[in-house]
């Protein structure tokens, strides 16, 4: 044993390599560790029974010379990569480039729901300004000067809206570093303080979305100006509602997202089906016309006998396309919660299946290190004894795990050496595992080894047959892929093998974890106790982990939950503005209704029969934004699970649809946007029926 002393510290020892192997321990679902230790190689090679061997070679080269042509003429061995430094930060950023591709698109969908909102807000601004609008247009101001009027304060309100919301966007960017980190709260950078990175492209970039999306809300208002009657509109009558599209665009729409979401992925990232959701959303927000059309025809005869019923669906039937727009909002921000509810609940149903499987011993011990650090971290020979015959132990499992880089461009994908008698029992496979040819080794890779690296089951694997002549032993058999497995923890790709042929490529197997199995009649507490004493007096305490299958399985959940706690903060958010924008829909049609309340006052309806009636048009409409933000939430969570998932972060779950709390938050919308409704008519309501049929006349 060497004498090992501190001598002293090294500012910015992490390189890029050592900066790699912490992204891949990432990769592998461990924590990674931020202390890095610098040595002499002798005696880290002595330390470490390693003498004569190294694992990297740096080359500096002359000013001038070409690294492609240099790499080419080196007679590198099998096993032995060449990579340039470049494509080490490369991988690091691959790490997280699917989770900020993800949340680029969330944003983008809360541009959309954001043109809504500024639809509604322009179209009350628009009906309030209608006679003058009118009276500009009797002293000359052409229709196309009106419809450019709404536009540019449409630009100017979208433009001040977007430097508000990027300043807002920044700070709670700031807090949420601060609060929750840059993992938002799941405990994978624990030992990392990420600082704010603000780009400016980004930020005109997303100035220049916030203006154009204001702009295309603000188009159908303007249109209403530009067709606005000076005459008709002095007297009173109110702005003239263009009827809308059929049914067809929609529907177009609707197959072009489905034909979308069944491309192939670009770049690694599912861009088609970033496109077909939103062609299935424009296409949804288009077939609420003819949405509402059938869901009056569906209503039950009885209400057509009376008053009220019969005059809130007709109005809504016949009005259904400047109804629509009232809608559109809360649809869109509906079917985006909707979507997000069944993702997170699809996937944290399938993780929690998963992680009943992948754990069925009582008690699991591993070194506490990162998977990058399996070949000096390794649990000993005497202490797995120790553990085998512990009082009340009753069978020990070992498991071997290192890491294999198969392409420069990637990170290393993970080797797992374990007992594998009964894969289909021991290994979370999507089907049955198929049977191994005489004189082939068997192999079971994870959903991410298919999607990067192209293999097939039934085929063979050259990269890790490679990858394995780098040990000390040369490759005794071919390796077939006998089955697919699923697997939550690496997104890069994971191998499996069983231990007894492992050993036939790697003489020295060094054990990173144990699963440890107690006799029935034990007491599990007492067990992990005692096994906690014997340890720390052969291993210094703190270097071996330990945790129960309960413990593991609650930790995974909980930093599941915490991960994705902030989509619930984006459902509430989408839903309050959807809420916002069907608020101020309402409130400019009951502002241009004020002469029809009045009129209704003067053949005999009360007050409370008006607001019954502005309500039941608010529940007719809520009822059928429910029910389309409930099916397009439907259709994009489908999408979001059988493809955005498997094509981001290569690894698939079972569809699961909350039922209960999508019907909830249905119900929640419907009583709030009947609510709303009936708010918003109570001023045009109350003033008087006399004064307002008179403006008439």
């Amino acid at each position: 044993l060497l004498d090992l002393r501190v001598q002293g510290s090294v500012a910015d020892a992490e390189d890029s390599a050592s900066s790699d192997a912490s992204a891949a321990s990432h990769a592998s679902g461990q924590t990674i560790a931020a202390p890095v230790i610098l040595m002499d190689i002798a005696a880290a090679q002595e330390m470490f029974g390693k003498l004569g061997q190294v694992s990297r070679i740096d080359l500096r080269l002359r000013p001038g010379a070409d690294a492609a042509k240099l790499l080419a003429r080196l007679p590198l061995p099998a096993g032995v990569q060449a990579s340039d430094p470049a494509l080490a930060q490369g991988r690091v950023a691959q790490l997280s480039r699917a989770y900020r591709v993800n949340l680029a698109v969330l944003s983008l969908i809360a541009l959309f729901t954001g043109a809504f909102l500024a639809h509604a807000a322009l179209s009350l601004g628009v009906v309030k300004r209608a006679p003058q609008f009118a009276l500009l247009a009797v002293l000359g101001l052409t229709a196309r000067q009106r419809m450019g009027l709404v536009l540019c304060e449409a630009l100017v309100l979208g433009l001040l809206a977007s430097i508000l919301g990027i300043a807002l966007g920044t700070g709670l960017a700031a807090l949420a570093l601060r609060l929750l980190g840059a993992d938002l709260g799941g405990g994978y950078f624990q030992n990392s303080a990420p600082s704010l990175l603000w780009e400016p492209g980004s930020a005109l970039a997303y100035l220049g979305l916030g203006v154009l999306a204001a702009c295309a809300g603000a188009w159908w208002p303007a249109r209403l100006a530009q067709g606005l009657s000076p005459a008709a509109t002095l007297k009173g009558a109110g702005l003239e509602q263009t009827q809308g599209m059929g049914p067809l665009p929609g529907l177009a729409l609707m197959l072009g997202g489905v034909f979308a979401a069944s491309l192939q992925p670009i770049a690694e990232l599912p861009l088609g089906a970033y496109l077909g959701v939103g062609l299935v959303l424009a296409g949804g927000v288009l077939l609420l016309p003819a949405s509402l059309s059938l869901l009056v025809q569906l209503a039950p005869a009885q209400m057509m006998r009376q008053s009220l019923p019969m005059l809130a669906l007709e109005r809504v039937r016949r009005m259904r396309h400047s109804a629509s727009s009232s809608v559109g909002a809360i649809v869109v921000s509906l079917s985006l919660a909707v979507a997000l509810t069944v993702m997170v609940g699809s996937f944290r149903q399938s993780v929690a299946q998963w992680l009943d499987q992948v754990l069925p011993a009582d008690l699991y011990l591993r070194t506490a290190a990162t998977s990058s650090a399996g070949e000096t971290a390794y649990l000993t020979p005497d202490l797995i004894d120790a553990v085998a015959s512990a009082k009340g132990v009753q069978r020990v499992q070992s498991s071997s795990t290192r890491l294999l880089q198969l392409d420069p461009r990637r990170p290393a994908v993970v080797l797992i050496a374990r007992p594998l008698s009964d894969p289909g029992r021991d290994l979370p496979l999507q089907n049955a595992p198929l049977p191994v040819p005489p004189g082939h080794v068997g192999l079971y890779v994870s959903e991410a080894m298919l999607d990067l690296y192209g293999l097939r089951p039934g085929g063979r694997a050259p990269l890790i047959e490679q990858a394995l002549q780098s040990l000390d032993r040369a490759p005794a058999a071919p390796l077939f892929v006998a089955g697919v497995w699923r697997d939550y923890v690496r997104q890069f790709g994971t191998v499996a093998i069983d231990a007894k042929d492992y050993a036939r490529y790697n003489k020295e197997q060094r054990v990173n974890e144990l699963a440890l199995w107690f006799d029935p009649l034990a007491d599990a507490g007492s067990v992990q106790q005692a096994l906690r004493q014997r340890l720390d007096s052969i291993a210094p305490s703190g270097l071996i982990e330990m945790a129960s299958s309960a413990q593991l399985r609650a930790i995974s959940l909980r930093i599941f939950d915490r991960s994705f706690a902030v989509t619930y903060w984006l459902q509430a958010l989408a839903i309050g503005i959807g809420l916002f924008g069907i608020a101020t829909s309402f409130s400019a049609q009951t502002l241009a209704r004020r002469r029809e309340f009045g009129l209704l006052a003067h053949v005999g309806l009360t007050r409370r029969q008006i607001l019954s009636l502005v309500a039941g048009e608010g529940f007719v409409l809520s009822l059928t934004g429910a029910i389309a933000g409930l099916a397009l939430g439907l259709a994009t969570g489908y999408i979001l699970v059988h493809v955005v998932n498997p094509q981001s972060f290569h690894w698939s779950m079972d569809l699961h649809i909350p039922w209960l709390r999508l019907l909830a938050l249905c119900a929640a919308v419907l009583a709030a946007g009947t609510l709303t409704a009936w708010w918003a008519a109570r001023a045009a309501a109350s003033g008087d029926a006399v004064m307002a049929v008179k403006e008439d006349w």
